[in-house]
């Protein structure tokens, strides 16, 4: 039996902020992992690809808020600089890299 994926332990190195932030986005980070397992069953951030939190932020994401969809954003950014992925997405035609 293997353990379950622990994100809080994946993202420590990169979650600073007030502990608020630090929950939102460990429960956004959850949820992206849930959602992207559920459709590709890639179970942990090191099997994703780009085009699969692409999908998560235009066609799962879309139908939420503008605010809801920069905060996931923000969410992903720290995954990616946790993955060291030079990953970019864009937001209403502003580029967000991983800086």
């Amino acid at each position: 039996m293997s353990k379950p994926f622990d994100m809080e332990l994946f993202l420590a190195g990169v979650l600073t902020g007030s502990h608020a932030m630090r929950q939102r986005h460990l429960r956004q980070a959850k949820h992206i992992q849930a959602e992207i397992a559920e459709r590709w069953q890639r179970e942990t951030p090191w099997t994703w690809q780009r085009k699969h939190v692409v999908w998560l932020l235009e066609h799962h994401l879309g139908s939420c808020g503008d605010s809801t969809r920069y905060y996931y954003l923000l969410t992903v950014r720290l995954l990616a600089r946790r993955l060291e992925k030079p990953w970019v997405f864009t937001y209403y035609g502003r580029c967000f890299g991983i800086s």
